[in-house]
């Protein structure tokens, strides 16, 4: 056996040449630290057809490092003063997207007139972390304007112009 195989296989040892579980770390984060930031512009409309919600993406884990792993927004609806339930997903598919989306919407159409409603918005990261719940947007759903008709329609009393 030759001296040269054995000194080969040494240095390629030493090195991490060989090594499998070779590459880029990064430290070990807390938990508290991966989660996304908290949402803080979740907003509330009544809508004719239901209430409309509107948010901001988070940006960043709580840690402060940019985030990447966003998969899903829970939301929660409270009716009245009982407390919050879950009430739909939406998934996120733009991961991967040079140019990804910025703002969400989500219109609840399973609402009654005159009923008061509170919302909140989790994100979720595709590992399961989730974030704390928004800030809280509450809506009354009211009742839509009937449309002028020729039995209500009135016309405008003419403003005399300066002269």
């Amino acid at each position: 056996m030759s001296k040269i195989a054995p000194l080969i296989v040494l240095l390629a040892l030493g090195s991490g040449a060989i090594c499998a579980g070779c590459g880029v770390k990064s430290h070990p984060q807390p938990p508290s630290a991966v989660r996304p930031q908290r949402i803080t512009d979740l907003e509330a409309v009544a809508l004719s057809s239901g209430i409309r919600l509107r948010w901001s993406r988070p940006e960043r884990y709580t840690g402060g490092a940019r985030l990447r792993d966003l998969g899903k927004f829970e939301i929660l609806r409270a009716i009245g003063g009982a407390e919050p339930t879950f009430l739909a997903n939406i998934p996120i598919t733009d991961r991967q997207r040079f140019h990804q989306q910025h703002r969400f919407s989500y219109l609840d159409t399973d609402t009654k007139i005159g009923q008061r409603y509170r919302y909140q918005v989790i994100a979720v990261t595709t590992d399961g972390y989730e974030s704390q719940p928004s800030n809280q947007a509450e809506a009354v759903r009211a009742a839509p304007t009937p449309t002028p008709n020729p039995e209500n329609f009135v016309l405008p009393t003419p403003v005399p112009l300066p002269k």
